[in-house]
């Protein structure tokens, strides 16, 4: 039996037997981490042929319509690409306390009620503390079981057992694999843990949810490469002191990584936003200066959001810049064209830019509402609360066209806004709804001369 330790880079898994202080293959600094190892060599021997897996033609591969799950949840479903594909693993990360685990027993609370198999597996809490949670989601009825264990031998012999359609792994770094000599929660034991129970979840078709703590970077904790070999990852995202939640898909095999899934905490558990932009723009004050209202797209769907901007003089040299929810290159690259192009004077401002009601808001369609909301501060006049905003904003000044445009201004007169402005190449062929005013503008100049006049 070899003994010894290795060094292990906790970014991208990559392997040393000596420690370095810059991991060669990610180049990472301080990342290599010491890890014990206790295994026996393999053997050599003939290959046996018929031990040997077959390999088939693609036309051999049968696909079926219910080698998806519905979750119950369709913000959940959405996110996923449309549901729970059958012997796909998804990692679920988030802060303490987010809603990781409750999230997860109402989906098999749904599961089991639609009459699926679905074991619960927990290596943090104890059967009596499972229960206790989960009175706060109701009654749960059907083949849901629970199981309190961290050996993955044991766990792997359960889920052969069982047979369940639907395991989860709650969490991943309390997993024990017998066979390492290292601790629980180690970047060995998490990713050899992840790999037998994958592997156990791939051979038995069973969906498999691995929960997974963050580090105070935000990051799964463990080896990077933990997120590469599973097939969806999902960040749970949202302040402690909110009652909104975002679900964020960062990788999905199966789907689109744009899509959004907004819950809302509650005494009962999590409950569905099936309307968010009326949940988002529910508290904007009417009147109110350095407030624009922009449509951006999360995926597939349209959500309108507030942009909020608070201009006023430094008392210092240099003019600061803070922004929340918000990408900090692109808001200061706006302030530079408004003051190259439009003639604001905001060189000696501070400015305070952030996105009301905790989305992130990243694509290019949001510069025109980003801009707007900065000169109704800059100018202290107000912006028409039934006005919203599409567009990217070029170097040139130029006002240039964004995807969907059309999807968004359906969703902008749903909530009863009457006047848009987008990019004007984005009216060819557009069916504009009746009673509504769709403005189409070219630079962002003529945007601040149309709107304050």
């Amino acid at each position: 039996m070899a003994r010894g330790s290795v060094f292990f880079c906790s970014e991208c898994g990559f392997e040393s037997v000596k420690w370095l202080g810059q991991c060669p293959s990610c180049k990472a600094w301080n990342s290599m981490e010491e890890m014990e190892l206790n295994k026996k060599a393999p053997k050599a021997g003939i290959i046996n042929k018929k031990s040997l897996p077959g390999a088939v033609y693609l036309d051999d591969i049968e696909i079926n319509e219910n080698d998806r799950y519905l979750s119950g949840m369709s913000e959940l479903d959405r996110v996923l690409g449309g549901g729970i594909v059958a012997g796909s693993v998804i990692l679920i990360g988030g802060d303490p306390g987010i809603g990781k685990s409750t999230i997860l027993l109402q989906v098999c609370r749904n599961l089991a009620l639609d009459g699926k198999i679905v074991l619960y597996i927990s290596g943090e809490e104890s059967l009596k503390q499972i229960k206790l949670r989960a009175k706060r989601i109701g009654s749960i009825s059907g083949e849901l079981k629970f199981l309190c264990e961290t050996d993955t031998d044991k766990i792997e012999n359960v889920i052969l057992s069982e047979k369940p359609d639907v395991a989860v792994i709650d969490s991943i770094q309390t997993m024990l694999n017998p066979s390492i000599n290292s601790a629980p929660g180690s970047i060995t034991q998490v990713r050899e843990s992840a790999a037998k129970l994958m592997q156990t979840a791939k051979l038995n078709s069973v969906a498999m949810f691995l929960v997974g703590h963050v580090t105070k970077e935000g990051q799964v904790a463990g080896p990077r490469v933990l997120e590469h070999m599973v097939d969806a990852v999902l960040y749970f995202e949202g302040e402690r002191q909110h009652t909104f939640r975002i679900l964020r898909a960062v990788k999905n095999r199966f789907g689109s990584t744009n899509e959004i899934g907004i819950f809302e905490m509650q005494s009962g558990g999590l409950v569905e936003v099936l309307n968010p932009s009326q949940v988002f723009l529910e508290e904007r004050l009417d009147g109110a200066t350095g407030s624009s209202i922009v449509v951006t797209m999360e995926g597939t769907r349209p959500i309108l959001a507030e942009v909020q901007a608070l201009v006023t003089p430094t008392m210092f040299g240099n003019a600061k810049r803070t922004t929340a929810g918000l990408d900090f290159n692109r808001a200061s690259l706006i302030m530079a064209v408004l003051e190259k192009r439009a003639g604001l004077l905001l060189q000696n401002q501070d400015a305070y830019l952030k996105s009301a009601g905790g989305v992130r808001l990243d694509e290019p369609a949001i510069d025109l509402a980003v801009a707007v909301a900065i000169a109704s501060s800059y100018k202290e006049k107000p912006t028409n609360p039934q006005e919203c905003y599409i567009g990217e904003i070029g170097l040139t000044g130029e006002i240039r066209r964004v995807n969907r445009i059309e999807q968004r201004i359906n969703e902008a007169v749903k909530l009863g806004f009457t006047k848009i402005y987008v990019p004007k190449n984005s009216l060819n062929g557009l069916n504009i709804p009746e009673k509504t005013e769709v403005i189409g503008v070219t630079t962002i100049g003529e945007v601040l001369k149309k709107v304050f006049g």
